[in-house]
């Protein structure tokens, strides 16, 4: 017995032959875009690691530059020079469809283009090194920003690729076997049914030859008792 319930008709043999044929297809494309993920995601997954890299060093800098300047300045003036920011930005987010996953892209816009908006202070009374420091910031954010957007497509491709996986499997393993087996059955069935309508109608076919030997002889029998009781031969043609 299939692992489904089926029943051995002509009619669901047709309609699982083309479940079964739709079903290959599908895993066809299922398989190409499992693929064609794991290509997109090795990609994004190597400019992730390099980006990730050139994100840590420039904090490192970054870090090593407040260490320097918190050392020269006082704790107050640092505070003060640092308390009201001069530049603002804007950030836009927008998706972008890889594959079927939509995966955000995002933008980074400042107010000013003026480059020492960065700065939100006046040079006389700070350190060279916060200087330094504030603008190894300001380089690194947008990496920062692009990391982020790296790091969430990476997710949420590997997400998809799991979830593509999975259907991947079900097809392979589980769905296509059920339905090649149901076919299967049903075809055998449909073969057993047939045996037994030929063999049936032999028999009814060997039954009415023999009704008809049966009644041949009962006539001739009757023919020849009818022609000894009275004494005359049969008439020759």
């Amino acid at each position: 017995m299939p692992a489904i319930n089926v029943n051995p008709t002509r009619q669901e043999l047709t309609r699982l032959k083309t479940r079964l044929k739709t079903s290959i297809r599908g895993h066809k494309l299922l398989k190409d875009k499992r693929d064609e993920l794991m290509k997109q995601f090795m990609d994004v997954v190597r400019e992730n690691r390099a980006l990730r890299k050139k994100v840590e060093d420039g904090l490192m800098r970054a870090h090593g530059s407040f260490t320097v300047a918190s050392a020269l300045m006082s704790s107050e003036m640092l505070e003060q020079s640092l308390l009201y920011p001069k530049q603002s930005v804007e950030l836009d987010m927008t998706f972008q469809n890889i594959m079927s996953v939509n995966v955000p892209v995002y933008e980074f816009r400042t107010k000013s283009d003026d480059a020492g908006e960065i700065y939100p202070y006046g040079f006389a009374n700070t350190s060279g090194e916060l200087d330094g420091a504030v603008d190894a910031l300001s380089g690194v954010f947008q990496d920062m920003l692009k990391l982020a957007e790296i790091e969430k497509t990476s997710q949420l491709l590997a997400e998809e690729i799991e979830k593509t996986r999975r259907r991947v499997n079900a097809l392979e393993y589980v769905k296509i076997p059920q339905m090649e087996e149901a076919i299967k059955y049903i075809t055998m069935k449909l073969d057993e049914n047939e045996r037994s309508n030929t063999i049936r109608l032999m028999k009814v076919k060997d039954m009415l030859l023999k009704e008809a030997i049966e009644e041949r002889r009962d006539e001739d029998a009757r023919a020849v008792r009818t022609f000894g009781s009275s004494g005359e031969a049969p008439q020759q043609v």
